[in-house]
């Protein structure tokens, strides 16, 4: 089954709950969340109280990507805020079993993330170890980026390592992601579709959302 994932980093912040209620209402699969601390990328953005306050508007999993130094310290504090799917970088993880294991241990579902110049080398010794891995398309920090081509090849690259290990992992795109690419984006292998202006910038969230999964069986 393939899902999307509005990221409310563009939606309107001075309407979030109506906005929260009005994706979920118009058929997204998860909420996705960006934790940004000025220090791995140059935006700041929401912390554990951004996610509680998700929790207590939406019944939508939440999807919470960090974006920041030293992840291990928070995600007690994501727990209890009520993410599900939790995702750390790999480049900030000196000690990636011990984070993972530390996710499971609070819960929730743990993900790896690789930026657009991380080589999926890295996750030879973990990919066994997490239930999704997502493949960043444009470089984090900021919404509204333009997808960069050659992420496709990345994400065929990591599908064929899923498939030969014989794995159940998920791939999940976040980056520029729109109507227009969401078809090439399925035949790459991609299962989870991270759309920020691409719904939150249209006029009817529920009309959006439908065009995605129509183009989603385009292919």
């Amino acid at each position: 089954m393939k899902r999307i994932a509005p990221s409310i980093l563009s939606a309107d912040f001075g309407r979030l709950r109506e906005e929260i209620q009005a994706v979920e209402a118009a058929g997204a699969d998860y909420l996705h969340i960006d934790v940004m601390d000025g220090h791995f990328v140059p935006n700041i953005t929401f912390g554990p109280v951004m996610v509680e306050a998700a929790r207590k508007i939406s019944c939508l999993p939440l999807d919470v990507h960090l974006m920041i130094q030293n992840p291990d310290q928070y995600i007690p504090d994501f727990a209890r805020a009520g993410a599900d799917v939790l995702a750390v970088q790999i480049e900030v993880c000196p000690h990636l079993n011990r984070t993972i294991n530390l996710i499971r241990e609070c819960s929730m579902i743990p993900a790896v993330v690789l930026n657009p110049s991380t080589s999926l080398v890295l996750l030879d010794q973990i990919l066994e170890e997490v239930d999704m891995v997502m493949i960043m398309s444009v470089n984090p920090g900021f919404g509204g980026q333009r997808f960069i081509p050659n992420s496709v090849q990345k994400i065929q690259n990591l599908k064929k390592m899923i498939t030969e290990r014989n794995l159940e992992v998920d791939i999940e795109v976040d980056g520029g992601v729109t109507t227009d690419n969401v078809a090439t984006l399925v035949r790459a292998g991609a299962d989870i579709f991270v759309a920020g202006s691409a719904v939150f910038h249209t006029p009817d969230y529920k009309k959006t959302i439908k065009i995605f999964r129509e183009k989603m069986g385009d292919f």
